[in-house]
C-alpha cells in the first residue's frame, strides 16, 4: 500500500476516534424513534447521504430523500436528517426551516456546529474533519482534497450507525438483504 492510502486511512481514523459515540448513539435513537425520515445534503456529501437512506430503507424505515420524487411530507413524528460538512447552506436552512414548521425534529449533521443550521436542529452530530470551508492555507491539513475527509468519514460513521440500528431495531442482516431491490 502506497503513502498516499496510508495517509489517507490514517486521516480518517483520526476523524472517527473523535466522534462523540454517545452523541452516535443519540442520532440512532432519533432515527430509530422517527415514524417518517427525509434525508437533505448537497454535493458529495449528498451522495453519502442518498447511500444512507437506502440503507434506513434496507432497515425497513419509512425514508426519502429532498429530490426524489418519493420523498414524503415531513410532520410532527418525523425526522429530518441533514449533514452540511462546512456549516450552512441556504438550501439547508431553507429546507431545516419547513421541516421545523411542520413538526418535525431536525438530526443536523456537521463538521462546523457553530451556524443558523445547528442552531435549527434538534440534535446536532459532529463529525470533525476538514471540509471544503476549511482546506485552503494554513488550515489544510488534509492529503484528501477539499471536503473528502468529511465526505469519507460520513461513509464510515453511516455504516456503522447501521449496524447499530440493526441491533436497536432488532433487524436481522437476512430483513435488510429481503429489502434489497431485485431490480438491477
Amino acid at each position: 500500500m502506497s503513502d498516499l492510502y496510508r495517509t489517507a486511512l490514517a486521516e480518517l481514523g483520526a476523524v472517527m476516534d473523535r466522534i462523540d459515540d454517545t452523541a452516535v448513539d443519540e442520532a440512532c435513537r432519533m432515527i430509530a424513534g422517527a415514524r417518517r425520515i427525509g434525508t437533505y445534503a448537497g454535493g458529495r456529501e449528498g451522495l453519502q447521504i442518498k447511500g444512507f437512506a437506502m440503507r434506513l430503507f434496507h432497515l425497513g424505515c419509512d425514508v426519502g430523500v429532498v429530490g426524489d420524487m418519493t420523498m414524503p411530507a415531513l410532520e410532527e413524528g418525523d425526522l429530518f436528517v441533514v449533514s452540511v460538512g462546512p456549516g450552512e447552506i441556504s438550501t439547508a436552512l431553507a429546507l431545516m426551516g419547513v421541516a421545523k414548521r411542520d413538526g418535525a425534529k431536525i438530526l443536523f449533521v456537521t463538521a462546523q456546529p457553530g451556524g443558523r443550521c445547528a442552531e435549527l436542529a434538534d440534535f446536532v452530530l459532529t463529525v470533525p474533519a476538514q471540509t471544503m470551508a476549511d482546506d485552503r492555507g494554513a488550515s489544510a491539513t488534509s492529503v484528501l482534497p477539499m471536503g473528502s475527509l468529511y465526505e469519507g468519514a460520513l461513509f464510515v460513521l453511516f455504516e456503522v450507525m447501521v449496524l447499530k440500528l440493526r441491533d436497536v431495531m432488532a433487524v436481522s442482516p437476512e430483513t435488510m438483504r429481503s429489502n434489497h431491490t431485485n431490480m438491477e
